[in-house]
């Protein structure tokens, strides 16, 4: 693996990936960028682009940002070797507004880490946290396409019960979002995440744009019921294992949680099909794909 020095972030790590990473690599056959970026002019690249968020939904990036990928990504995708995507949802998207052949995309979805269980603790994540109450979850950065702010209504309802609405994400200065009615747990480390799911009462996904939409799977694999948006790759990822809804209806996505919470039999039904759902994917599952498709663009080159 070619990684840059520690010392390198933001501007001067982006710097690095498009003139020293070619020159890292230079005795090598493919470079495997597995977060959208890769070294613009090189036709080694098999670059995974998770969505074009960046394109379709430029309000909730800052226009610098917004533009470096706008100019950025249209070139990776036609020099790469490979292009891979997360869903057939991205896969469409990508083809269309890159005009790439889909037939050039691959997908490979994402997986769920073993540490992401129904054994799960919760009480160690509730102690670090503070987490005093009954929660229902989200879990997102502070990113306009998130649609946190749509979750106010809910925040006021669940908070007539006693219940907050807890967001779980980092900041970062590209990006542009609102949430109002939320308290904020900012980053969440990976040691504490998987109580954070376990002890959710539900996890709520209203983003109007994912590629993917990981969270979800992650609380499923928690036994934690999920409601998500019925928009761009989050019906894709739950199946039925979620109550889908429109993102834009707020009393839509308070009737929704308050469901989940007290019908016990969908209830149920969420989590046992949320479970399966989660075990059907896993990282080594995603992992074997990927080699699977480098092994064969090197036996081809």
């Amino acid at each position: 693996m070619i990684a840059p020095p520690p010392a390198l972030a933001h501007r001067s790590g982006h710097a690095w990936e498009q003139v020293g990473l070619p020159i890292e690599s230079r005795g090598c056959a493919l470079i495997y960028s597995p977060a959208n970026l890769a070294p613009v002019l090189s036709r080694r690249n098999v670059v995974v682009i998770h969505d074009l968020a960046a394109l379709s939904q430029p309000d909730a990036y800052s226009a610098t940002y917004a533009g470096y990928q706008r100019r950025l990504l249209p070139l990776i995708a036609r020099h790469a070797r490979q292009v891979v995507t997360v869903s057939e949802f991205s896969r469409r998207e990508i083809a269309e507004r890159l005009e790439l052949p889909e037939g050039r995309i691959g997908v490979i979805p994402g997986g769920v880490d073993d540490r992401f269980s129904a054994g799960a603790d919760p009480e160690r994540a509730a102690h670090t946290l503070a987490i005093g109450r009954p929660y229902v979850l989200t879990v997102g950065t502070a990113s306009a396409r998130k649609n946190h702010a749509a979750l106010a209504p809910l925040a006021s309802a669940l908070g007539e019960r006693g219940i907050d609405v807890l967001l779980a994400g980092s900041r970062r200065s590209y990006l542009r979002g609102e949430e109002h009615g939320l308290r904020r747990l900012g980053y969440v480390p990976d040691d504490l995440l998987a109580g954070l799911y376990a002890g959710a009462l539900a996890l709520v996904m209203p983003s109007v744009h994912e590629g993917f939409g990981l969270p979800c799977l992650e609380a499923m694999a928690c036994g934690t019921p999920v409601v998500a948006a019925a928009a761009a790759a989050l019906p894709e990822t739950c199946g039925d294992a979620a109550v889908l809804v429109d993102p834009t209806d707020p009393r839509a996505l308070v009737a929704a949680t308050l469901l989940v919470l007290d019908d016990r039999i969908e209830r149920r039904r969420l989590i046992g099909a949320g479970l399966s759902r989660a075990a059907a994917h896993s990282w080594a599952h995603s992992a074997r794909a990927t080699d699977a498709l480098i092994g064969g663009l090197l036996k081809v080159h």
